[in-house]
């Protein structure tokens, strides 16, 4: 397809992986996407999708879902509300009440058919934490810290099957970055000469995750191999995220024929339709 899909009347969508990468380009190419996304259209496409798994649609997602250190999240607001929409949400009440170290933040969250479950978190815990005085919002909006973080764990712990395992921003801002691996600062080794006529590679994820180059003339056959050893349907999507950006860096009709592959691949499984699921260039469900 050569234009992004109107699915609606009012939600424009992307229906395949083309589209959806072209989609990821042009919203990462945007001023009015938030800077995290900005000139990442991988990031934009693994937002999107995340957005579809716990149901926001794809501008709702990238004002909603933040990747913080290397770990997507999703803002409070955003996981109230989606709590609130869900058929066996029957009450959500919060606050903040007490004084001194006892002062706390509150949520209850009460499941339709079950006993309303209380969540807290005091400034005793934020102490005992390190977060209570740290710069930025828990100085500046403590109660709203307190109570945010309450909300948090109040419905993670009630709704597991509305927000799918994401966990709040403010949560994610708090806990430490994971290490990084030192760059290598050892002078480079020099690069031999190439060939002239050297077969020209393309990058491939291989099934247990490294990222591998094969020779143009292959690189088909590799893709179907890799394809053939995903055990799941959630395997061969997780595969075709991870894909996306390498995607871009090789020619169109071999591109096509590698989404095709994984759209026969997935035909193979008896799970392969769930709402907001990428699909072929033909418009078939991956």
């Amino acid at each position: 397809m050569n234009a992004l899909t109107m699915r609606n009347a009012s939600t424009l969508a992307p229906a395949n992986i083309g589209e959806a990468m072209k989609f990821s380009e042009l919203l990462a190419g945007s001023d009015m996407v938030p800077r995290d996304f900005k000139g990442k259209p991988a990031n934009v496409l693994v937002a999107i999708q995340w957005g579809y798994e716990v149901g926001l649609g794809p501008l709702q997602a990238l004002q909603n879902i933040a990747v913080i250190n290397g770990r997507p999240s999703i803002w409070g607001d955003a996981a109230l509300a989606l709590v609130r929409a869900h058929p066996a949400c029957q009450a959500v009440s919060e606050g903040v009440e007490g004084d001194g170290d006892a002062r706390h933040g509150w949520c209850e969250v009460t499941r339709r058919g079950e006993a309303p479950q209380r969540r807290t978190f005091s400034v005793a815990d934020a102490k005992k934490a390190g977060l209570w005085g740290k710069s930025g919002p828990w100085q500046q909006y403590p109660d709203r810290m307190l109570q945010l973080r309450a909300r948090g764990f109040a419905v993670r712990d009630v709704f597991p099957d509305a927000l799918r395992g994401v966990i709040t921003a403010e949560e994610a801002q708090d806990m430490p970055a994971e290490p990084r691996e030192v760059p290598n600062t050892a002078p480079p080794k020099p690069v031999p000469a190439t060939r002239v006529d050297e077969e020209p590679t393309h990058p491939l994820l291989a099934p247990d995750g490294r990222l591998v180059t094969v020779r143009a003339g292959r690189w088909l056959d590799a893709v179907r191999k890799a394809l053939a050893n995903l055990e799941s349907a959630d395997a061969v999507r997780a595969w075709l995220l991870a894909m996306a950006e390498h995607f871009a860096t090789v020619p169109a009709e071999m591109r096509d024929a590698a989404t095709d592959a994984a759209a026969a691949r997935l035909g193979t499984f008896t799970d392969d339709d769930f709402p907001g699921a990428v699909t072929d260039r033909d418009g078939n469900p991956i």
